[in-house]
């Protein structure tokens, strides 16, 4: 059952496959927010720029990685896409997954890191997308890599090494998804009464 809320946002962060849309879907429908994926809307500008992006694999795709090459050429694609982002959390009642966003706002709500090892999100990669362990071992590595070196090169921002932002940091290593998903509803709902409270 949905609980009605008032107006919070969440922003969830993380290495690539670490677990953050699952958990944002499971906090969306169970407290009636609105779920915005930063991927999403670069994937709204890929398809403004003629492409036809389809499924998280996407990205692996040869016309995935010719996007991503004119991305990494173009600062203003992610700097847009923060500027689309940045807009939702000030409407509020919204759970956001996003890299760069907790580093970029303030006191925009409640901000959560998940954590895991590259050997453990490749792993579920590979599960999830029915590849070898050892191919998703190099994409997880690669994303990582080319993550940290873009949001150090558009905002100085030291992607998963500098936490100070988050209230929250949760080691997902050995969580199921549920457990993610209940572990972070659990500290949204206890966010939202202490807001309402001050509220009233």
């Amino acid at each position: 059952m949905k609980r009605r809320t008032r107006n919070i946002s969440v922003i969830i962060s993380g290495m690539p496959s670490v677990g953050k849309t699952t958990a944002a879907n499971a906090i969306a429908d169970k407290y009636g927010l609105k779920h915005v994926a930063g991927g999403d809307m670069l994937k709204e500008m890929a398809i403004e720029r003629g492409y036809k992006p389809s499924g998280s694999e996407w990205w692996d795709t040869l016309q995935g990685m010719a996007f991503l090459s004119e991305r990494e050429r173009n600062p203003n694609f992610d700097k847009e896409v923060d500027q689309r982002l940045e807009k939702y959390l000030k409407t509020g009642n919204v759970v956001m997954t996003s890299y760069s966003m907790p580093w970029l706002v303030r006191d925009d709500g409640l901000k959560l890191w998940f954590h895991a090892s590259q050997k453990t999100r490749a792993s579920r990669l590979a599960g999830r997308d029915s590849i070898s362990n050892s191919k998703a071992l190099v994409i997880i590595r690669k994303r990582d890599a080319e993550n940290k070196r873009l949001y150090k090169k558009l905002y100085d921002i030291g992607f998963g090494e500098d936490l100070s932002p988050f209230h929250f940091i949760i080691d997902t290593n050995k969580m199921t998804a549920k457990e993610v998903a209940q572990a972070s509803t659990k500290i949204v709902g206890e966010y939202a009464r202490a807001k309402n409270e001050k509220t009233r």
